[in-house]
């Protein structure tokens, strides 16, 4: 039996929209994208298909042809995004989680969520003062064709759709630097009045990693209607927590021009850390308090949710204007506003809790690329901001560093190497410490390499867990009352 044949049996077996009367239709459709001959054998279904479409040569033997087409195979055993809608909304009568896990399931067996390229990824633990760290090397993303980049150069760009995260991506062929989406498919909710969406991320960072989206194409911003809707996104799906990034340049995420959060279903070390000392917060209901993290948070803890977006908001106005001098805390310079905040929301048992991280995007002549930002002594393990899922402790390092860092393991064993030289003053500094052996050398570069980046939160931290520090954020507690 061909791989079409087996692909038709597996769209039908789906229980979509196709049934046994439409094998011939079927056949058909998919011979159009791959051809009528040739037809390849693989123990992966897909990659026979795609073969077969390189032999009889209707798709160029490119990255970006392949995707494309993958993604229309794909289409065929996903069903209608009306009917995926219908299905998720009928299940969710039964609980949310029944709903998620539908989706979640579908969005990986059709291949929107990349598990295969997600499972090269490297992650571990580290300890730190601040609990464990998660770190992970990102290899997941495939590496961008420069053929493609090149001929990309070349197009005329028709601004459709507009970025990433548009609605107008579901079902989208794709292009030459623009991702293939045909079996994309978005859950349509309400929120705050809008309608926004849901899906999930292609490569995504952790468990069931979610993206709720704006319809309308508009700039991100963080104010009371943010906190509003963190707050009921996680009172409609009560499993999944949610955040949204910081909404300006250098502590924000890579997407600010569309409205959108991240979430899903992961306990990050953030949410595990401890309230270092309570604080008062003059709000009814309210419990508040300092976080032990490297990052400025202060965790605000109520079964009111609309008494915890009165807290969250006081304390985001107040900190859009406050300066202290003294620790290089500024809110303006000239019109350019530095302050602004990065909330995380999630249930506790009964209670709805709002961590707020206190962010600022200054630069200055000793720290061109942020003052509370990774700086340049840690930048060769990462240097890239600080978005919403690292200032929570799970760390995105680049791909780089797995080659990078084997590199630094022979120059600590004192074997040939190329080593990148932005990485030796660290790498000196592991061979005064430690005796290195071909046993320990791997489990200890990779342990250090995750120290730095709790060396790199601590650089994104606005008020220092030292004296000066601590008493600078005592005193911006105190501007609250």
């Amino acid at each position: 039996m061909s791989c079409v044949d087996n692909f038709v049996d597996q769209i039908i077996a789906a229980d979509n929209d196709y049934q046994e009367l439409d094998r011939i239709y079927l056949y058909n459709r998919i011979c159009a994208l791959v051809g009528d001959d040739n037809h390849q054998t693989n123990d992966d279904l897909k990659t026979a298909l795609i073969e077969t479409a390189l032999k009889n040569h209707k798709i160029d033997d490119s990255q970006t042809a392949k995707e494309i087409l993958n993604d229309q195979l794909m289409d065929f055993v996903t069903p209608l995004p009306s009917k995926v809608n219908q299905e998720f909304w009928n299940l969710y009568q039964v609980s949310p989680e029944t709903a998620t896990n539908y989706f979640y399931q579908l969005s990986q067996t059709n291949d929107y969520i990349k598990t295969k390229a997600i499972a090269k990824n490297i992650s571990y633990d580290v300890k730190t003062n601040y609990g464990a760290l998660e770190i992970t090397i990102n290899l997941s993303k495939p590496e961008k064709d420069p053929k493609a980049i090149a001929a990309a150069g070349q197009q005329v760009q028709n601004g459709y759709p507009k970025c990433q995260l548009c609605m107008e991506n579901e079902g989208y062929l794709g292009r030459l630097g623009y991702p293939a989406r045909s079996n994309h498919r978005i859950i349509r909710f309400t929120l705050g009045g809008q309608t926004w969406g849901f899906q999930y991320s292609p490569y995504a960072y952790f468990s069931e990693h979610a993206i709720f989206l704006n319809q309308v194409h508009q700039p991100m911003i963080i104010n009371q209607h943010t906190f509003n809707n963190l707050l009921e996104i996680i009172r409609i799906f009560p499993q999944y927590f949610v955040g949204s990034n910081a909404d300006l340049p250098i502590v924000g995420g890579s997407m600010l021009s569309h409205d959108h959060y991240q979430g899903g279903r992961h306990v990050f070390p953030m949410m595990k850390a401890p309230i270092e000392r309570e604080i008062e917060i003059p709000v009814a209901g309210v419990q508040a308090g300092i976080v032990k993290w490297p990052l400025s948070t202060i965790r605000l803890t109520s079964q009111d949710p609309e008494e915890l977006v009165k807290a969250a908001t006081l304390i985001h106005e107040n900190w859009m204007n406050y300066s202290d001098e003294t620790v290089d805390v500024r809110a303006y310079t000239n019109e350019t506003r530095h302050h602004t905040v990065t909330p995380i929301a999630y249930r506790k048992d009964d209670a709805y809790v709002l961590d707020i991280v206190l962010r600022d995007n200054q630069t200055s002549v000793q720290y061109p690329d942020g003052i509370f930002h990774p700086h340049q002594d840690v930048q060769h393990i990462k240097k890239e901001n600080i978005g919403l899922i690292e200032v929570m402790g799970r760390a995105i390092l680049p791909a780089r560093l797995k080659t990078e860092l084997k590199e630094v393991e022979r120059y600590l064993l004192k074997q040939p190497n190329q080593m990148a030289e932005y990485h030796k003053t660290w790498a000196d500094q592991l061979q005064a410490k430690y005796d290195f052996t071909d046993d320990n050398v791997a489990d200890i570069v990779a342990q250090e390499a995750g120290l730095v980046f709790g060396r790199v939160l601590e650089d994104a931290g606005v008020f220092k867990w030292n004296d000066q520090g601590q008493k600078a954020f005592d005193k911006f507690v105190g501007s609250l009352s």
